[in-house]
């Protein structure tokens, strides 16, 4: 089917998904999880051709990132049940009104209608959209990268096997099948077809999409992700964290990519930063974390010097940019300066520092004493997520049901007229 064909075949199976109840919207997704399951061995044996025409084309944690195994398809499948056990949004009254005149208003929550998504090179992202797309009420379009487009495509059809099995039509969850930059304007220029559009990917796609979509736009996250440690940080907490948020998975956008150091710390806990995230990985056989350091970093521990671009920069492998600050409120500003409005995090002890921080950071996650890896929607409890939004309008952070809803008016009368 041509990208025209599909657009059109979503928006007639709008009217299909809108009759579904809560129960059977359950019993679909479930049938789904199953098929992924049934299908897993298809689905790998099309993720290793994705691998293999990938290789020495896209760094390691990249390849990483594309990588399915039996249990990413188990997680994937259980991150579908688990958005079978949340609430459906759909025809929440959020707000009752009764007029002098007799007239009740309910603000009502309703699916926004036709979600297009689209992702780069992580496969997975093809359940967890269709997941929360179909539990929402939404019908959805996806559209894969060239370098996942295999993986995504058999995900795709197993889900397809789970909905089919339950008598509901296939076309409440699309995959595009042209992987050229023309279907992907052919979405961000579909006003007749396409309520919302999310992007997720790197900087340059999220930028194409936001600068040239015609249909209403979020804008998800690149994630220069800061941690700064105070000078009343406990060491021990901030290296544990720090290693988490850099090294347990890289490629994602909730990874550390900048640490800011208080200089009245900066001499204790630099060199056992080194020794944790660069020495010991060395002597484990693990990829040693590349610390760029600006110059009063540079003159305690070694490491390659860091360049102009290094602390406006998502790494998405094993670089950290490491800068020395004076306090808190410097720190502040430098985040707010170099940040993407992703997920940023102060590392203390002192609360007046943590209130300061968390107050005046503004981005859509800040933490206090814990890594930013926690920027999730199955760690929000959201069940699975869609994409993180570090847009202020709508949706920010995490966006799970609520998020793929909008809301209308439903007015009650009896015969009143103005």
């Amino acid at each position: 089917m041509t990208t025209l064909d599909i657009l059109k075949s979503a928006k007639t199976a709008v009217k299909t998904i809108l009759t579904l109840s809560s129960e059977q919207k359950n019993e679909a997704l479930l049938s789904m999880a199953d098929a992924l399951e049934e299908n897993s061995q298809y689905i790998l044996s099309e993720n290793a051709l994705d691998i293999k025409a990938s290789q020495d084309k896209i760094s390691p944690v990249m390849i990483d990132r594309l990588r399915l195994t039996e249990e990413r398809i188990r997680g994937m499948a259980d991150g579908i049940r688990d958005v079978v056990k949340l609430p459906d949004p759909v025809g929440e009254v959020l707000e009752t009104v009764t007029r002098p005149n007799g007239l009740v208003i309910k603000k009502t929550a309703v699916p926004m209608g036709v979600v297009a998504m689209i992702y780069e090179s992580r496969p997975n992202v093809t359940s967890d959209a269709a997941a929360l797309s179909l539990k929402s009420g939404n019908v959805c379009i996806l559209r894969s990268g060239k370098e996942a487009f295999r993986s995504s495509n058999a995900i795709l059809e197993a889900m397809r096997k789970g909905l089919k099995k339950v008598g509901l039509p296939e076309n409440l969850i699309n995959l595009i099948q042209d992987t050229s930059r023309d279907s992907a304007n052919e979405l961000m220029t579909a006003t007749k077809y396409v309520d919302l559009l999310i992007p997720r990917g790197g900087a340059g796609l999220i930028s194409a999409c936001v600068m040239n979509a015609k249909v209403p736009c979020i804008q998800t996250g690149t994630g220069i992700c800061h941690i700064y440690v105070d000078e009343y940080a406990d060491i021990e907490k901030a290296i544990s964290i720090i290693y988490n948020a850099k090294t347990s998975r890289p490629s994602v956008c909730n990874a550390c990519e900048v640490v800011l150091i208080n200089k009245a710390i900066a001499e204790k806990i630099l060199p056992a930063l080194k020794e944790k995230l660069v020495d010991e990985r060395e002597k484990n056989g693990l990829p040693p974390v590349e610390l760029r350091l600006d110059e009063y970093c540079k003159d305690i521990i070694s490491g390659a010097e860091a360049g102009e671009n290094d602390f406006d920069t998502e790494f998405l492998d094993y670089i950290l940019a490491v800068k020395a600050v004076n306090n808190v409120s410097e720190a502040i500003d430098h985040i707010a300066e170099h940040s993407t409005m992703h997920s940023d995090c102060i590392i203390t002890e002192n609360e007046e520092n943590a209130k300061l921080f968390t107050a005046l950071v503004d981005s859509s996650s800040v933490y206090h004493n814990a890594s930013t890896r926690f920027t999730d929607g199955g760690e929000f409890g959201l069940g699975c997520e869609i994409g993180i939004s570090t847009q202020k309008l709508h949706a920010r952070g995490p966006m799970g049901l609520k998020e793929l809803t909008t809301y209308k008016y439903i007015i009650s009368g009896n015969g009143q007229i103005r």
